[in-house]
């Protein structure tokens, strides 16, 4: 049987085995002072080793403090209330709640344990399909929240520890490219990192999987449909196999130009579950949508063009991949992450509605995009470029 105290020793333990070596940007990001904070991402991207090693850093006192995650066997029979009871009247003042979303009512709980107990401080993670609801048990006006991605190519380059070098601007990227990629050539051969990026290193735990790092992604992919989805959004055991089967239709296929009405088809669903489907593998950051600029002002609509969330996916999903894909969605996702990306009409992505780019390889030209204003060429497998044609890396500092 476990117990609570049990808990506490899982707690040190899994404290104990963090290692600092290396942390997260969104790590120094985040305002620990806050009362109430919570932390989404999808699977696999490092939300509970950021919490591990915050509390390492800073809590000598391992009393005062604890981790304890809500898919653990102890809340199948106990209520997280009575732990948190447990843990104030025994001089707790801190409490990490790890995988929140598998809790029953979680938002309610958590209001009630923030108005409850009003100098504890309570740190949450959770799916990135989690939502906040509005009405009585509306956390936003009290949770300062924020949200975890894979790791950035320059995150990659630090975790590997090859090189640290800053955030860099677009407009920066735009103007001085040819200095900034300059720089850092010097210090790096950046080629043949970003070719093992592209298959293996938006994940961080591909150093602890090694050759089965692609088969971890498959289960970390099985996981989130079979488990995380249903413990946030009320749906049927059909629904997630159309889920599983939707997401191998674009695998095979990416980038997808749908033809809404035949994926319906195959699918055997209508529209209106059509659409869901895809917004919810867009939520669990399993595949982007790119639309038009009308069509991405509306929350549901058709996309243009459909592809993985991140390039790793594609190796993960797929026996063949295009490298011109694999281009288009390391672009997408690099600049996704802090900017308007839409579908021009002439061109490959808008960004922000005003710079227009084409991503390529070497021999990519200007012909499509020759006469519109601010246009910009992507290219792969270059160090440096020149004039408005800029090395593909190097959109990986953006973040």
């Amino acid at each position: 049987m476990i117990t609570i105290d049990y808990l506490y020793q899982i707690s040190n333990r899994k404290i104990n085995q963090i290692s600092l070596t290396y942390k997260r940007p969104l790590y120094y990001q985040i305002n620990w002072d806050n009362r109430l904070i919570g932390i989404k991402g999808p699977k696999g991207v490092g939300k509970s080793t950021l919490l591990l090693q915050h509390i390492k850093e800073n809590f000598p006192d391992r009393s005062k403090v604890l981790y304890v995650s809500l898919d653990n066997m102890w809340f199948s029979s106990n209520d997280l209330f009575d732990l948190v009871e447990y843990h104030y009247t025994h001089g707790g003042t801190h409490i990490f709640l790890d995988e929140i979303h598998k809790y029953k009512k979680w938002q309610d709980c958590i209001k009630n344990i923030y108005d409850d107990y009003p100098d504890l401080h309570i740190v949450y993670t959770g799916s990135s399909i989690l939502k906040l609801k509005s009405g009585d048990g509306d956390l936003s006006r009290r949770v300062r929240s924020y949200e975890m991605s894979g790791l950035s190519f320059r995150e990659y380059l630090m975790f590997e520890g090859a090189m640290n070098y800053h955030e860099i601007s677009l407009e920066n990227i735009l103007a001085n490219h040819v200095s900034i990629a300059s720089d850092i050539v010097l210090r790096i051969k950046i080629l043949p990192f970003f070719e093992s990026y592209l298959s293996n290193g938006y994940y961080p735990f591909y150093k602890e999987e090694g050759d089965g790092y692609l088969s971890r992604i498959q289960e970390v992919i099985t996981q989130t449909i079979d488990m995380d989805i249903p413990a946030i959004e009320d749906v049927e055991y059909s629904t997630l196999q159309k889920l599983k089967k939707l997401l191998m239709i674009l695998a095979a296929q990416v980038p997808f130009i749908p033809k809404m009405n035949e994926l319906y088809h195959e699918l055997d669903t209508n529209r209106e579950q059509g659409l869901k489907l895809l917004n919810l593998l867009e939520q669990a950051k399993m595949i982007s949508m790119l639309k038009t600029p009308a069509k991405a002002l509306k929350n549901i609509s058709a996309p243009e063009k459909l592809y993985l969330d991140n390039t790793n996916l594609m190796y993960a999903l797929s026996s063949h991949v295009e490298i011109g894909t694999v281009r288009e969605t390391f672009f997408m996702k690099q600049l996704s992450t802090s900017h308007e990306v839409s579908l021009p009409t002439k061109g490959d992505f808008k960004i922000d509605q005003k710079y227009l780019f084409e991503v390529g390889g070497r021999k990519k030209s200007f012909d499509q995009i020759k006469d519109e204003k601010d246009s910009y060429l992507a290219i792969d497998s270059i160090e440096i470029g020149n004039g408005n044609k800029i090395p593909l890396w190097l959109f990986g500092f953006l973040n």
